[in-house]
């Protein structure tokens, strides 16, 4: 990669950065998001802001969505609209949970600055175009639900002050996209970049994306419940602490593959039909 194609790919990594917002209440907050994401440079691409079952179906034409937007209409009006965390998620390597609450189980917790940190280095060594790192945020009051937390890679959180903790979520959306602001600059050389090239030392395999690691996790979970390893009238915790565990990998596609791949072998071994579309072990 020459100089200037270099450069060009830093760049790009701003329209691979996506905002994901699940069942916002007030179209005006969104129209807010939308101004705080372009004025941190991002919104350029289709699916940078992501409405996961918005309250008001027709947000991104309401007047206050509109309003708060103030100047930031194209990116309201390229919001995509998607019924389930699923697709929000889509193509996403690196995803980061938006969430104050501790929970028992769930991904690893960083600072936004770290977390902002990970996604860059992922979008440094990802190749051109490749990959993409979703930052989620739940409703304005009641958090995101654990189900979704748990198909993140990561929590994090605003350290607030403990005794005033209010913050909106137009405002948390600015912090961790300033956040990713500083992180991609560092990249582009206005900064350093020491870090995006030590990342480069050792091999890296190509990310597995959220929609990969949902899929293993179904097959596996199939497979353990094969073996009698869980009980699926009674799985207790397990699948949990499971994605808790390999939350903190950072799964590749080709490992994601060989888990998989394990989880059809177990369904063989207890005679059982393996699902469709999981690998085999050869495949590996």
């Amino acid at each position: 990669m020459n100089l200037s194609s270099d450069t060009s790919h830093r760049a790009a990594m701003f329209t691979r950065v996506r905002f994901v917002l699940v069942e916002t209440s007030h179209p005006g907050n969104v129209g807010s998001v939308a101004r705080a994401m372009k004025t941190m440079g991002f919104g350029g691409a289709p699916g940078s802001l992501m409405l996961v079952s918005p309250r008001e179906p027709a947000v991104r034409e309401h007047a206050d969505a509109v309003a708060m937007a103030s100047g930031a209409d194209d990116v309201l009006a390229g919001a995509q609209i998607v019924d389930h965390i699923d697709a929000a998620l889509e193509g996403a390597a690196f995803t980061v949970a938006m969430t104050a609450r501790q929970r028992e189980f769930g991904p690893p917790r960083l600072l936004p600055r770290m977390a902002a940190a990970r996604s860059r280095d992922l979008l440094a060594m990802a190749g051109q175009g490749d990959g993409l790192v979703a930052f989620v945020f739940g409703n304005e009051r009641f958090g995101l639900p654990n189900e979704v937390v748990e198909r993140c890679s990561a929590v994090t959180h605003i350290p607030a002050n403990p005794d005033y903790a209010s913050l909106n979520l137009a405002q948390a959306v600015q912090l961790v996209a300033y956040e990713m602001r500083l992180a991609l600059l560092e990249a582009m050389g206005a900064g350093g970049g020491d870090s995006v090239e030590a990342g480069k030392i050792g091999y890296a395999g190509e990310p597995a994306t959220a929609g990969q690691i949902e899929a293993m996790f179904g097959h596996l979970q199939d497979g353990l419940a094969a073996i009698g390893f869980l009980d699926p009238d009674n799985p207790r915790k397990l699948m949990s602490r499971l994605r808790r565990l390999f939350a903190r990998t950072g799964l590749e596609r080709e490992e994601v593959n060989i888990l998989r791949g394990i989880a059809r072998r177990m369904r063989l071994a207890a005679g059982r039909t393996p699902p469709p579309g999981a690998p085999d072990a050869e495949e590996h």
